[in-house]
């Protein structure tokens, strides 16, 4: 049976090019704002009417997405994950919970947009959601991406609970063709891979890339520092396979960013911050923008940081030295000859002194670069390529520092390969 479904993924990618996803969006990461890992499936708006999964909740992020410099950054998203669905009517359209979303989804929809926004909304490629309300099954693909459509949605994400691996592989397709038929530019946020693994043979990458703007390759993230090192080790493993897929128009998707949470320090904030823009992840907060400290807003906020996630390219990075120390250090490739540079701490106990030159990490020979220091804001001058540097990282912290050559002292043309 595995053989027969393999097989079926691979006649699919002899068809699939009238399928294929051609909307031109999402040429560098989304970034933006999705409900489930702060909210999760909480409906009951009579006990917590402030943070169930409402129009409510829905209105007052976007109103923090507008009103606190989030949207003018780039973090233009506002997405509905699960459980805002209320059933489907009598000639089978998805309609919203008539409590909690009692104006409908094109409102929603007209509010974000109202605000410079764009809305997000979350079905699934099954006969149930993840947490049990009506899925999307084959026979309703094109009746719910017209849905969509009609309510002005900007992004879909397809999860993939409660299906067979041969409703996925032909499910997928099905939407990216049904959205594109729509004639509205829709993103669409796949699920497919992580419910076959994540890896080859079972999932066939180039087939997703040109089906998916973004997707799910891995576990859910929770609101811990071991769920997120978690997901940083899966991808670090598969890089050979993960990093070469990815680019404009088309995402890996190793999940949301808990900053502003409760499970990670200040520390380790910054490192999902700085680990997840050298991946060139989407930029999706889950979390209580009404609430979130000054000190998680100017992580999000990070001017440099964002320039670098956004960074047109759209080359991911890649883990390139690993220490017994426990330091890795990860570099990503950017416009106009600079980098991004991330120097990882696994360690527990106290801030290490790391000891490297940028010969070391791979960079050009006989080169002069300067650059900033993304977090703390200090420059970095006259630094050639064979001089050594330290930089002292804490417990389960990054430095992470952007660099662009200034001058070329001509002895070689060496070019980097990592």
């Amino acid at each position: 049976m595995p053989r027969l479904r393999v097989t079926l993924v691979l006649l699919l990618a002899l068809v699939t090019q009238v399928l294929m996803l051609e909307n031109g969006l999402l040429q560098t990461p989304p970034m933006g704002w999705l409900a489930w890992e702060r909210f999760r499936c909480n409906i009951d708006c009579d006990q917590d009417p402030k943070n169930c999964i409402s129009e409510q909740l829905f209105m007052e992020m976007a109103d923090r997405l507008a009103q606190d410099g989030w949207r003018d950054l780039g973090y233009i998203y506002l997405n509905i994950d699960d459980c805002w669905i209320g059933g489907r009517d009598a000639s089978g359209r998805l309609i919203p919970d008539p409590q909690r979303f009692p104006h409908g989804i094109a409102f929603l929809a007209d509010y974000a947009h109202s605000l410079g926004l764009k809305l997000g909304i979350y079905e699934d490629m099954g006969k149930m959601t993840c947490m049990g309300y009506p899925g999307t099954t084959l026979d309703k693909v094109e009746l719910d991406a017209q849905t969509f459509a009609e309510w002005k949605v900007d992004m879909l994400k397809l999860d993939g609970c409660y299906s067979t691996d041969e409703e996925r592989a032909e499910g997928y397709p099905k939407m990216a063709a049904a959205l594109n038929a729509t004639g509205r530019p829709i993103a669409f946020s796949c699920s497919w891979p992580a419910y076959e693994g994540g890896l080859p043979p079972k999932v066939n990458y180039t087939l997703i890339a040109n089906i998916c703007n973004l997707w799910r390759s891995y576990d859910d993230v929770q609101d811990s520092w071991k769920s997120v090192v978690s997901i940083l080790d899966w991808f670090v493993k598969h890089q050979d396979i993960l990093q070469p897929v990815a680019g404009p128009g088309h995402w890996n998707d190793p999940d949301m960013l808990v900053i502003g949470n409760f499970g990670l320090s200040f520390e380790e904030s910054r490192a999902q911050m700085a680990l997840w823009t050298i991946l060139a992840a989407p930029l999706f907060m889950s979390t209580d923008l009404r609430t979130i400290s000054p000190q998680n807003i100017d992580i999000l906020q990070n001017l440099l940081m964002i320039k670098i996630n956004q960074d047109p390219l759209g080359i991911p990075g890649r883990r390139i030295f690993k220490s017994k120390s426990q330091i890795e250090v990860y570099k990503r490739h950017l416009s106009n000859e600079a980098s991004a540079l991330v120097f990882f701490s696994r360690r527990t106990d106290m801030p290490y002194h790391f000891h490297s030159s940028l010969l070391d990490l791979k960079f050009p020979r006989s080169r002069v670069y300067e650059g900033q220091n993304v977090f703390t804001g200090d420059v970095i001058s006259g630094l050639k390529t064979e001089n050594n540097f330290s930089v002292v990282i804490n417990p389960s912290g990054v430095v992470m520092w952007y660099l662009y050559p200034i001058q070329s002292l001509g002895f070689s043309s060496e070019t980097s390969q990592l």
